[in-house]
């Protein structure tokens, strides 16, 4: 799981390379890439050494399982940056999350029901229920409509960045909520990642930069 979150937080390091090669107005910089590296180690040190230790080097079904999650990581990059096409199109935040949301049911239904076979398990229960609409609610089609508005307004590169925030989160709801001890090296993963989010947004360091002159 570690390691999968390591991959995962490549995200941004592919979003800002295809977007630098496709939208005109997200250029790639120094700046850019220099941040999201600084993130991305603050990742690996968050979730600590033993998670490269389930690196596989050997083709295996962990390696392609690796591979799997780098493809989606790609993947992830890609969508943003087609995306982004939307506004240029006119098409709302809202209409796109919509959109999304519909294609992805009217695939997985028939996925779902051939795979997992809900017809053989048992009835679930009123709170089970309540917590499958919760997750499609909030978590997911509120969710995309969070996404395709910053998608919109701030660039695919921004909306990636997201992906480095889920170790921190983690980690910090652990250690509130469940008591779970917070290492120094969650401590130093969470500043790394900061500064790294600092650096890709820019203006922290314009402000720093204006106040020492």
């Amino acid at each position: 799981a570690g390691l999968a979150a390591i991959i995962n937080a490549s995200t941004p390091l592919f979003t800002v390379l295809i977007a630098g090669a496709f939208l005109v107005d997200e250029h790639m910089t120094p700046q850019k890439v220099i941040g999201v590296l600084v993130g991305l180690f603050g990742v690996g040190v968050l979730i600590g050494a033993d998670a490269f230790a389930e690196l596989g080097l050997n083709m295996s079904l962990t390696t392609l399982a690796q591979l799997a999650i780098l493809g989606a990581a790609i993947s992830y990059g890609c969508a943003s940056v087609f995306g982004r096409r939307f506004k240029s199109l006119g098409v709302s935040p809202f209409s796109t999350a919509v959109g999304q949301v519909t294609a992805a049911t009217i695939i997985l239904l028939p996925m779902s029901y051939i795979v997992e076979r809900p017809d053989q398990l048992a009835n679930p229960s009123l709170v089970t229920g309540l917590a499958i609409v919760c997750l499609g609610v909030f978590c997911t089609a509120l969710g995309y409509l969070l996404y395709f508005r910053i998608l919109s307004s701030s660039g695919a590169t921004n909306v990636v960045l997201v992906t480095f925030l889920v170790p921190v989160t983690a980690a910090f709801l652990g250690w509130l909520i469940l008591g779970e001890q917070l290492h120094g090296r969650y401590v130093t993963g969470m500043v790394l990642i900061g500064l790294g989010l600092a650096a890709i947004d820019g203006r922290p360091w314009e402000k720093l930069r204006a106040v020492l002159r």
